[in-house]
């Protein structure tokens, strides 16, 4: 904007839209060993991707440098997202150190981070953590939240997973490619050697509301530059701006919607109602989108996790605001051409990022490959005028004259198809469900047309028949099935804590057909504009539904 009287570019004084930090208590190390001649060490499994492999070389290690070091290998009761204080007492009781490992992925790296401080701060026995070192700025950050910021950590090349005995003991042999110390000296130390003490100041938990005045361009530049925007142009959220956003809710600015985090262990950020108006308005919103967004943040599930699989988000609208704002749920709906679908979504993903400190790459944001879906989060209205069945927010227990959104997380893998054949139909919805990702769950999106067919075709009048029928049919040799390597990492451990239907699957024969999608995890929604049958499943799994009248 030029002043042209004094020939110079206005400023101009816009929002921050950073949420607000969480509350770091710092903690106290254990007292480190004297030696390790004679004492027993814990080599803790976390049981993701082959991290057991890693731990056996440690284990030999020790048996050949340090054969008066006793050791005990263990694994995790159930996955690494899970605390095991049985296990920790364990080690109290009868352990002298630990070793936990192997953070190599974007959620377990904080898991064991978190595990280990856990160990050494709560239980009083000093503990090392082992990770891959592309996590190293991961590790740094969760330490840090977690209130041991020196926490004694050591570091191997990516990756673990399906290396060999050799490679691996090549690993515990080398040298740490982050510090460039001798792995094993780091561990060792980190078990003996005093911690430093944590000289930072306490975490400030206060964010600017405003951002210093400055031009126009200048401030685009400065918000793409701290990883405030999704790199796309943004509209600077000035204060008449966030003021008229803030009209289209009866909330208070200051009113605490939600928290976010990357991914577990890494803090929760706290998101006011002010704060999601700042990213509404950056996404070009409307204020009667507000509430839709308002809900969104109040599920606090993340849109940015920073997990490594790439997932993405997926927000479905139900109920009368559908059509009071004019969301698009017919043709074209889950594509770039409505402004309500296109925006809402895009608000939750800045929302999202900049309301749990951030989506930075190598940092906050590990996802390997990416996601497009991420620009706005497959967020759009479910056709019910068009649905031969109740919609979605019916079947999660809502009346069909409240509005909500409902989030769904996965968003990797998509399976598609044309109509419903007449005398094979059966076997091709069963080959769409086995390239369905097995860690998430299948969700149906069906043209209105091919919701009819099923109806034609397989009498399925009543969606919970339908749900049945596919809950039977996606069908797989239990030797196969639990050779997934996503089954191994996060299915495999809670059938082996004893959840259902898992652990019975895991007692069945290898050639025998298990069913392996929960019933109650299946989902079907209408969607589309009846130009065509065509259809998919989506490899996403339900997560929650929230009001969107209460926040109206």
């Amino acid at each position: 904007m030029l002043d042209t009287v004094n020939k110079t570019e206005t400023k101009i004084t816009v929002l921050n839209p950073m949420g607000y930090p969480p509350k770091v208590t710092k903690k106290s190390a254990a007292a480190r060993l004297d030696t390790l001649d004679g004492k027993t060490l814990y080599l803790v499994d976390c049981r993701f991707d082959d991290s057991i492999e890693l731990l056996k070389q440690v284990d030999a290690w020790f048996k050949k440098y340090m054969p008066s070091v006793k050791t005990k290998l263990v694994s995790l009761s159930n996955y690494y997202g899970h605390d095991d204080p049985t296990l920790w007492n364990e080690i109290k009781e009868q352990g002298h150190g630990a070793i936990l490992g192997v953070g190599h992925c974007s959620t377990c790296a904080p898991a064991v981070t978190t595990h280990a401080i856990t160990v050494d701060t709560k239980y009083g026995i000093p503990a090392v953590a082992l990770h891959t070192h592309i996590f190293d700025r991961v590790v740094t950050s969760t330490a840090k939240v977690q209130g041991l910021a020196n926490a004694p950590r050591a570091f191997v090349p990516q990756p673990v997973m399906g290396k060999t005995e050799e490679e691996l003991w090549a690993y515990v042999e080398g040298k740490d490619p982050v510090t460039g110390k001798p792995v094993m000296q780091e561990v060792i130390e980190g078990l003996t050697k005093g911690i430093a003490a944590d000289a930072s100041a306490p975490a400030d938990r206060s964010t600017p509301r405003l951002v210093p005045s400055d031009t126009e361009e200048n401030l685009h530049r400065l918000f793409l530059e701290n990883h405030w925007t999704d790199t796309l142009p943004i509209v600077l959220p000035t204060e008449e701006r966030v003021a008229e956003m803030l009209s289209g809710t009866s909330h208070p600015p200051e009113k605490v919607v939600g928290h976010m985090q990357a991914t577990a262990n890494r803090g929760q950020w706290e998101l006011t109602v002010e704060k999601v108006a700042v990213n509404a308005v950056m996404a070009g919103a409307r204020p009667e989108y507000f509430p839709v967004i308002l809900a969104l943040a109040a599920s606090s599930l993340s849109a940015r996790s920073s997990s490594s699989s790439s997932a993405a988000a997926m927000a479905i609208v139900n109920g009368p605001i559908r059509r009071e704002i004019n969301m698009n749920c017919g043709i074209g709906a889950m594509g770039p051409y409505n402004h309500a679908n296109a925006t809402i979504g895009r608000a939750y993903g800045l929302l999202s990022a900049n309301g749990q400190g951030g989506s930075v790459i190598g940092e906050t944001y590990m996802g390997s490959i990416g996601n497009g879906y991420c620009y706005n989060n497959l967020t759009f209205a479910e056709n019910e005028e068009r649905s031969p069945w109740e919609p979605l927010h019916v079947q999660k227990g809502f009346k069909a004259d409240e509005s909500t959104v409902s989030i769904f997380w996965g968003g990797r893998s998509a399976t598609f198809n044309l109509g419903l054949r007449e005398k094979y139909w059966r076997e091709h919805v069963k080959d769409m469900l086995l390239g369905t990702d097995a860690q998430a769950r299948p969700c149906l999106l069906l043209d209105p047309i091919v919701a009819r067919q099923f109806i034609d075709r397989g009498g399925f009048k009543d969606k919970k028949a339908l749900i049945r029928w596919l809950h039977e049919t996606a069908e797989m040799p239990a030797g196969r099935y639990w050779d997934l390597q996503l089954v191994q990492n996060y299915i495999y451990p809670r059938a082996t804590y004893g959840e259902e239907p898992f652990a019975s699957n895991l007692k069945a024969d290898p050639n025998e057909l298990i069913r392996y999608f929960p019933e109650d995890d299946i989902n079907v929604v209408v969607v589309g504009g009846e130009t065509n049958g065509y259809w998919q499943i989506m490899g996403s799994t339900y997560r929650k539904t929230v009001s969107i009248d209460a926040w109206r």
